[in-house]
């Protein structure tokens, strides 16, 4: 496997030049190590067959990230933990909480869907979810499967799937607590209830609220026309809950919801205290029904809305985002092998202060997916027709094979379409968007080996990703008419990303735990040959942490390349490396106090020209917790 990799390093060209010294040290721990992967053997992982699957099975690329995580993150926002995570960049528009995008493998923010409970999230006007709206208060477990989706879960999923699992109930009546504080006074208080009535007829049932502020720092630089030295912090309250219960022996009914407020200051004036109220909203009800021994079917109505109300210099806007779905899932049993059927229906409706964005749009799927184990071999193959009432019809496709040469190592291969529907921005907007635009069409192409022997683990993949009709902002408008003197949205360039991604750890004694991330990537428009904004050819982690008895501690490092601000490449944006401490100390088998030291060294770095990031701070918690 070594061999494998060290091949690939030194024939891709731009692996080669991607190389930096920071990069090539975390190589060589690489190929000196066999890494673990977060996830062991014996995870179960939803998001990559719409069905709980043993990790071991699941072909796809992926990750989890656990509670442990989320608790050692110190509270940081959504953007902030995926950044310390295999294949993610992320820019920001300064302040705590301002508009943050997340880049998946050298895709836009646009090109990746965001799931909560199952439920799907974002904006129908910019495309992409409000990330930094997502609290981690709420979220228990976050499943990560990279690579194009759409064949399962439809538009959007190009660069991958993100789905965020909020806090569920157990079978005892259990409270938790946080109580946190920090650097720019940071205070987070968070107050959760699970518990379960027990019996055959048990209902399980979980309520979580917080409420967490943070004064903030300035979010542009000085220099900067927009720059105002004023402290742009935010507020934010949520709350989420599920409950679920059994009718009778193999039907279960339910019900899931969570709500985020947040309240945000940012610049765009010298002068002016702009102000954001974001809002986030998701529900559902469903019904698990097992007609037969091998039958089981799923149906739900879930809602989501993205709501955005601004009072900056440039006036007032409001632009907000209702999403219906219904979704009828039955999975299917054929001995080892699972054939799955899918009827789904989205409605977007948006309401805004711009009349010319008030549309609504319907999309009507059907979908097939089998998924089949034979000895030594596994694979998967699935098919969609995605019909859009105001738009074009996409059918999409994945097919994927896997063999197990031993217990441990597996290698696997797959080739998957995708697609993302121009955004009401895109289509809408007045003097920008374009009734025309058509939907960016993606082709991706991937080989991966992992290997794990419970210890130590190491996972590859090599990755091709074609995405034609990019959407992109063109400074003269194709057939302009007289009002678009400021260019317009359009189907002008594609976008080619090829890389390699490397994730590992290991365990090297008891108390040791060496872990670890490589990304090498050349994520290019390939009409100018330019690197797509904002995205970098190297990004990496490296992590140590110390465990003994009731100590926790650790080390990490995120470190990015040379990026640029613009399409053009103008505007260069430098490569950092940030470090950070985290620990925790149980005081009892129940009580803790985690602590994270966020930039200890002060660095001074832009995810975006001319927006500040955080300098160092500090963050401490007193956390109560039954497990």
């Amino acid at each position: 496997m070594l061999t494998f990799i060290y091949y690939i390093m030194h024939n891709l060209p731009f692996c080669r030049r991607a190389l930096t010294p920071l990069a090539l040290a975390s190589l060589s721990l690489f190929s000196c190590q066999v890494f673990a992967q977060s996830d062991k053997p014996d995870a179960v992982i939803v998001t990559a067959g719409r069905v709980a699957q043993p990790a071991s099975e699941v072909l796809i690329d992926h990750e989890v990230i656990t509670a442990s995580d989320i608790a050692a993150s110190g509270r940081s926002s959504l953007p902030e933990l995926l950044q310390r995570k295999r294949g993610f960049e992320i820019s920001s528009n300064g302040g705590p909480t301002n508009y943050s995008s997340v880049f998946m493998r050298g895709t836009s923010n646009a090109q990746s869907l965001v799931l909560v409970d199952g439920v799907r999230i974002g904006s129908s006007t910019n495309g992409g979810p409000t990330w930094a709206s997502i609290p981690l208060s709420q979220i228990e477990r976050i499943e990560i499967v990279y690579g194009p989706l759409s064949s399962l879960y439809g538009a959007d999923a190009m660069g991958g799937v993100v789905q965020i699992f909020t806090k569920t109930g157990t079978t005892f009546m259990e409270p938790s607590i946080e109580i946190g504080f920090g650097s720019r006074n940071v205070r987070h208080y968070d107050l959760g209830f699970t518990g379960s009535t027990g019996g055959a007829h048990a209902v399980k049932f979980a309520v979580n609220a917080s409420h967490e502020e943070d004064r903030g720092f300035s979010a542009t630089k000085p220099g900067s026309f927009s720059y105002n030295g004023d402290k742009d912090g935010y507020q934010r309250d949520s709350v989420s809950g599920q409950i679920s219960g059994q009718v009778f022996k193999g039907h279960e009914v339910g019900a899931t919801f969570m709500k985020s407020r947040q309240n945000t200051q940012f610049d765009t004036a010298p002068n002016f205290d702009d102000r954001d109220a974001v809002g986030l909203e998701t529900w559902s009800l469903y019904s698990k029904n097992q007609f037969m021994a091998n039958w089981q079917s799923l149906l739900r109505v879930a809602n989501s809305e993205d709501r955005s109300i601004s009072d900056a210099s440039y006036g007032k806007s409001q632009f907000d985002t209702k999403q219906t779905t219904y979704t009828w899932q039955n999975d299917i049993k054929f001995g080892t092998n699972l054939l799955q059927l899918l009827a789904e229906q989205r409605e977007e409706r948006v309401t805004s202060s711009i009349k010319e964005l008030r549309k609504s749009r319907i999309t009507r799927s059907f979908g097939a997916n089998y998924q089949m184990k034979y000895a030594e071999h596994l694979g998967t193959i699935s098919l969609r027709r995605d019909s859009v009432r105001q738009g074009q019809s996409i059918t999409t496709g994945n097919i994927a094979y896997g063999y197990r040469f031993t217990k441990q190592l597996r290698f696997s291969s797959s080739f998957g379409t995708s697609f993302r529907q121009a955004s009401f921005n895109d289509l809408y907007y007045p003097y920008f968007g374009i009734p025309t635009n058509r939907a960016e069409n993606g082709k991706n192409f991937e080989l991966g080996l992992t290997y794990d022997d419970g210890k130590n683990s190491v996972k590859a993949a090599l990755f091709r990703n074609k995405i034609d009709n990019l959407l992109v902002y063109a400074p003269v408008c194709p057939n302009p008419a007289p009002e678009y003197i400021y260019g317009c949205a359009y189907n002008l360039n594609q976008a080619k990303i090829t890389g390699l991604s490397l994730g590992a750890s290991s365990q090297l004694n008891a108390q040791f735990l060496l872990r670890g991330s490589l990304d090498l990537a050349n994520p290019i428009d390939t009409a100018t040959r330019k690197l797509l904004p904002r995205r970098a050819k190297v990004h990496g982690t490296l992590a140590l942490e110390y465990s003994q008895s009731a100590y926790r501690a650790g080390v990490e490092t995120v470190f990015d390349g040379r990026r640029y601000d613009d399409v053009a490449n103008k505007k260069a944006l430098a490569g950092y490396g940030v470090i950070n401490l985290y620990g925790s100390y149980d005081l009892s088998k129940n009580w803790s106090v985690q602590a994270r030291w966020n930039n200890i060294t002060n660095k001074e770095y832009e995810l975006a020209k001319d927006y500040a990031t955080a300098k160092s701070n500090l963050y401490v918690a007193l956390r109560f917790s039954p497990n």
